[in-house]
């Protein structure tokens, strides 16, 4: 028998709404002041990660890993950050992802919890800004953990708020380190996006507009059947 599934968590960025643009805008300021140029591609590989490792792997890439002091990349990380704040300061409801309202309007008519576990410092910030914070029974974000995704810590914290089992949450990410973290933690795991990057998913769509809670806890008790 299938177990009774009792919240789901979602990641921020590439979930809920797309701050992913605005984040590569501020890497790449970032980037071209310390002269080190990189690409979309490379910015791929940052999704998910946190503030401090998306710098690790900048100042990496430019082969600068050891030419800044522990004190010197907090302050290149929050320059960065409020580079990246200045840009979402415009961010409201229209930023929605296609169909994330109707997927927490279906959740929430079901009864079951809804949390947050982001990579960002600023879920705060964007999730009042969408106006969709009242749908967040708890929100966990880069600011209250020690380790960052792929780590399963931010989920494994977000079960814990909601009082939920984590074998009893589905967790939802666009980003692969996301998905990692979400079976990691004993979860089960929806993608958002491209099969090659998401193949480790339990379940996957294509887009959010593809989400929808029926189809996913069929997959659940198919899965455990």
């Amino acid at each position: 028998m299938a177990p009774t599934i009792e919240a789901v968590i979602f990641d921020l960025d590439g979930v809920i709404t797309d701050t992913a643009e605005y984040h590569f805008l501020a890497w790449k300021q970032l980037g071209e002041e310390l002269e080190i140029p990189f690409d979309r591609e490379f910015n791929e590989t940052l999704k998910g990660v946190s503030r401090m490792d998306s710098l690790d792997r900048i100042l990496a890439l430019g082969g600068k890993q050891d030419a800044f002091s522990p004190e010197e990349k907090e302050a290149l990380a929050a320059k960065k950050n409020e580079h990246y704040v200045e840009l979402i300061h415009h961010i409201s409801a229209k930023d929605l992802l296609p169909g994330i309202t109707d997927f927490l309007d279906e959740i929430r008519a079901a009864g079951l919890k809804i949390g947050m576990a982001s990579a960002s410092k600023n879920a705060f910030t964007v999730v009042e800004a969408l106006g969709v914070r009242h749908y967040f029974d708890h929100i966990v974000d880069a600011a209250t953990v020690a380790q960052s995704k792929p780590h399963p810590e931010v989920f494994l914290r977000a079960a814990e708020a909601l009082h939920a089992e984590p074998a009893h949450c589905i967790g939802v990410e666009d980003a692969a380190a996301g998905v990692t973290a979400i079976k990691a933690a004993g979860m089960y795991a929806v993608g958002v996006g491209p099969a090659e990057t998401l193949a480790e998913s339990d379940y996957r769509v294509d887009s959010t507009d593809q989400l929808s809670l029926t189809k996913i806890l069929a997959r659940v008790s198919a899965s455990e059947a």
